[in-house]
């Protein structure tokens, strides 16, 4: 007599294999999910564009050497010294810059007590308290031997600073500032910095070696 298999067992073993499919796709959805994750081992990456007539965009990982964190440190100090100093003559940039929220690279760069300091200089009160009434922008430049290593997360930075309108320009100062660097290793990141700030490297110290007073403080809004 020929043997078969009941239905309900037919339907049993059908059941068990579907549900151990749908196990093992589960289990490699999550480790799908787990290695794209960001936040649990931050990546740099830097962004390279050729001068040609056919622009060609080249996206290189950072090897996690003492030679490219260096490098990375020292980009991530001239950033932050722009963000801080540079005005340009629109309001809502200069106020999504320079505010403390999320989207406020200064703050989020930035130590509390540096940050705070950072609200006492007169241009961020005149953009953050009231508009001047004119237009006038501010750059920096950076020339030659920009930066004076003193520890391992401590450097002095050389840049060049003026201001203008239609009418005036400042002269070109020179400052030298001081930037300590506060570096954890495991860094708490919100969501919301992973893309201006993926290591959580925090400004921990500004310091004004030369040039006679903080840039923000020129008295230019005065003139």
């Amino acid at each position: 007599m020929q043997e078969r298999v009941e239905p309900p067992i037919l339907i049993s073993r059908v059941m068990t294999f579907v549900f151990a499919g749908a196990i093992v796709v589960l289990l490699a959805l999550v480790f799908t999910l787990y290695n794209m994750f960001p936040l649990n081992r931050p990546q740099v990456f830097f962004l390279m564009t050729a001068p040609k007539q056919d622009l060609q965009v080249i996206l290189r990982e950072m090897v996690p050497s003492d030679e490219n964190l260096e490098n990375y440190k020292k980009s991530f100090i001239l950033e932050y010294i722009k963000a801080r100093n540079e005005v340009v003559p629109n309001a809502g940039v200069m106020r999504t810059k320079w505010n403390n929220e999320t989207d406020g690279v200064v703050y989020t760069w930035s130590t509390q007590d540096v940050y705070n300091e950072f609200t006492q200089t007169n241009m961020w009160n005149a953009w953050m308290s009231g508009l001047p009434d004119f237009e006038f922008s501010c750059s920096v430049e950076f020339g030659t031997d920009v930066f004076e290593p003193r520890t391992d997360n401590t450097y002095v930075v050389k840049f060049y600073y003026f201001c203008s309108d239609n009418d005036r320009q400042l002269d070109k100062k020179e400052y030298k500032i001081k930037v300590k660097l506060d570096m954890n290793d495991n860094p708490g990141i919100k969501w919301s910095d992973r893309l201006d700030n993926p290591l959580g490297i925090k400004v921990s110290e500004y310091e004004i070696e030369s040039g006679n007073g903080d840039p923000l403080d020129t008295g230019y809004l005065d003139m």
